[in-house]
């Protein structure tokens, strides 16, 4: 039998019973609609977690300290200094030099009297890096960002600026004034002395959210100056002790520096660059690998209950092409009669099957599309009541699409498979005796 006789008696007989082929490929519809409409959320969630992650720059971020810091007194006496080497201004500039590398800032933090009018205040300050500037934290900031990556301005917490005033967005453009502990250099490199030091700075924006989403220290901090303001500053930290301690005269080290990269394709290849120095290096890509496995974990659940639906409608497939083989003894029979195989007739019930399959799939994807839209939809009226911001939560991918049709129709096959062999062993005499 040529393709398109298959073709044609598949079509006519999808058409001989309307009703019965319609409700079952219903059927196939909704087990699809709801596998697709499981996983598109599943994925949704997935990217909707990456592109916040993404967005706080978290994902271009690698975080280096030296090992030294990482354990135990008795140990860092004990460590050879090449496997434990400072983390110093020689290291920062080898770091910067790794392909991909953007930017390499030190986090400073430390606690100061903050004076705005007759108000005093103890905070902590803490620098920002330049490149926070494309970040999802201060996208949202009111007022403005940092001018430029040595401005004497700051950015204050909307909860810290409602302490200076009753109406937080006031504080904007007035000034206020930074008491610190400055690290001043005495007689001989090896000498450290503090000097109790002040600084007026311009307020130019207020942060709703914490930098970095709140998954740093520096982020604790209420008031946020530029990385290169806060280092010209000579901030005293609370690891300066042990630095002192442990540094050179006359070497300034760091207990951490923040590198930065142009994309997040460069992190793994400069984490592990770090590495190879003999520093500690940690990214926020390492975090994520247990998301990916929740995520992927989530999705296969998502997929399975989806499914069932599905599998629920190759029961009616098997019932609908059973009632077709019973009702369409004496048509097998006149074809055996004819010349027709066995293999003839299977691929007749194989293309039935299939047709209903793939009508089913491609209406499923469409029903799914639409309930993912009214979940997105109901979403976002939720959100918008909390004063929260719309998210897209559901996405379907052309490949979801591709597969989901493609798996109708496998799973519409492989429920063919007894009524397609049950009608090939048909004995054509007794089929054309048949009423």
């Amino acid at each position: 039998m040529i393709r398109q006789d298959l073709i044609e008696l598949a079509a006519r007989n999808m058409r001989s019973a309307r009703l019965r082929n319609a409700l079952t490929t219903m059927g196939i519809a909704v087990g699809v609609a709801s596998m697709v409409a499981m996983l598109s959320l599943g994925i949704g969630l997935q990217g909707f977690a990456n592109h916040q992650l993404m967005k706080s720059g978290m994902f271009q971020t690698v975080l280096v300290t030296s090992r030294l810091d990482m354990r135990n007194m008795e140990e860092s006496a004990s460590a050879k200094p090449e496997e434990s080497p400072a983390l110093n201004d020689d290291a920062r500039a080898r770091i910067a030099a790794l392909p991909g590398v953007e930017e390499v800032a030190p986090e400073i933090r430390a606690m100061a009297d903050v004076e705005y009018g007759d108000k005093t205040n103890l905070t902590l300050v803490a620098g920002l890096p330049w490149s926070t500037r494309d970040e999802d934290a201060v996208e949202k900031v009111k007022g403005r960002f940092f001018s430029s990556a040595n401005a004497e301005e700051v950015l204050l917490q909307r909860d810290f600026a409602k302490k200076l005033e009753q109406d937080p967005d006031w504080v904007l453009g007035k000034t206020l004034t930074v008491r610190y502990a400055e690290r001043q250099s005495g007689d001989s490199d090896a000498n450290l002395s503090i000097e109790r030091t002040e600084k007026q700075f311009r307020i130019v924006g207020i942060l709703d959210e914490e930098p970095f989403g709140g998954m740093r220290m520096v982020s604790r901090a209420r008031v946020f100056l530029p990385t290169g303001t806060a280092e010209a500053m000579r901030m005293m930290q609370p690891a300066d002790t042990q630095q002192l301690v442990r540094s050179s005269p006359g070497e300034r080290t760091y207990t951490m520096l923040t590198v930065r990269m142009k994309s997040a394709a460069y992190a793994e290849k400069v984490e592990e660059s770090v590495k190879t120095m003999n520093f500690s290096a940690y990214s926020y890509l390492d975090a994520t690998r247990s998301m990916r496995r929740f995520f992927a974990v989530l999705d296969m659940f998502l997929g399975i209950f989806g499914s069932l639906a599905l599998a629920v409608a190759s029961l009616a497939i098997v019932n609908t092409l059973v009632m077709a083989v019973l009702e369409r003894r004496r048509e097998i029979g006149i074809m055996k009669a004819l010349g027709a195989s066995d293999a003839d007739v299977k691929k007749l019930f194989f293309a039935e099957a299939a047709t209903m399959g793939l009508a089913g799939g491609a209406l499923g994807v469409a029903l799914g599309w639409v309930i993912g839209r009214a979940i997105n939809l109901g979403t976002n009226v939720y959100l918008h009541r909390m004063k929260l911001p719309a998210e897209n939560l559901w996405t379907v991918p052309l490949w979801l699409v591709a597969g989901a049709i493609s798996f109708s129709v496998l799973v519409s096959v492989l429920a063919g498979i007894y009524p397609a062999v049950r009608a090939a062993r048909l004995d054509p005499v007794q089929a054309l005796r048949y009423e």
